[in-house]
């Protein structure tokens, strides 16, 4: 579980610097211009980056339901070979999937205008302000992405019916609670990435709204980053002891 977790802070790291650094220093600046290939370069590491996101909670979900559904096959199961494998597999999925996104985009003209509605580079302002045919772009976006995406959701899904219908099968109520509570952080954290990924990039561009279109993107792009490890951290006792601390030795200075 802790190797996960830290391939997942390390990925929150990379996935929040594609966009946030850009976005400060232009209204640090009070600008609002970007070059056309450090545009392509944020399209395809945030694709790139939020899609290893979406398969690793996958991944993680299903080290939960063999930690839970199996426990005494854990070790044999989920040994050092297999998560690197599985960490590997996220990365390089990841990384072809966002390239046959970026390939599909910029490969159309943008004749009609060079201003985006959104703070960084995206995929739905990106169709939105192309001129030629985006039919099959959209196209590419709703098979290679719905399929990619909503595999990951399912995949973490089932892993999870599976997981509730044994702890439900625990006798003691205190040992249900003790088994649901090492899920509860990343369901928390697969309901609100799954949720606004595909409230964004699932719907067609003639829906697509430029209000909405710009607070959903931010949403999972820097607020659930910025979540997550506080909702991974809320059940660590060492947390509670450490912020306890902190509390008692700001108190005593004032």
């Amino acid at each position: 579980m802790y190797f996960f977790l830290w391939n997942l802070s390390v990925l929150e790291i990379f996935y929040t610097s594609v966009t946030i650094p850009k976005m400060l220093l232009n209204f640090i600046l009070k600008t609002t211009a970007i070059t056309f290939n450090a545009c392509v370069a944020q399209v395809y590491f945030f694709i790139a980056l939020g899609s290893i996101e979406c398969t690793l909670l996958a991944v993680m979900a299903y080290d939960r339901y063999v930690a839970i559904c199996n426990p005494l096959q854990y070790v044999l199961v989920m040994n050092t070979t297999t998560c690197i494998a599985l960490v590997c597999g996220s990365w390089v999925s990841g990384f072809l999937n966002s390239m046959v996104h970026t390939v599909s985009i910029f490969q159309l003209p943008f004749c009609s205008s060079n201003r985006i509605n959104q703070f960084f580079c995206d995929i739905p302002p990106l169709l939105k302000v192309a001129c030629g045919n985006t039919l099959p772009s959209e196209v590419v976006l709703f098979t290679v992405g719905g399929v990619y995406g909503f595999g990951s959701f399912l995949s973490t899904l089932i892993s999870y019916v599976h997981i509730i219908s044994t702890i439900l099968e625990i006798k003691s109520s205190k040992g249900r609670k003790k088994a649901f509570s090492t899920c509860t952080s990343h369901l928390t954290v697969v309901a609100l990435f799954f949720g606004t990924s595909f409230s964004a990039y699932l719907k067609p561009t003639t829906k697509y709204s430029s209000e909405e279109g710009k607070l959903v993107p931010v949403f999972y792009a820097v607020i659930t980053p910025t979540l997550n490890p506080i909702i991974y951290t809320l059940r660590n006792k060492e947390f509670h002891s450490a912020f306890r601390k902190m509390i008692r030795l700001g108190i005593s200075k004032l």
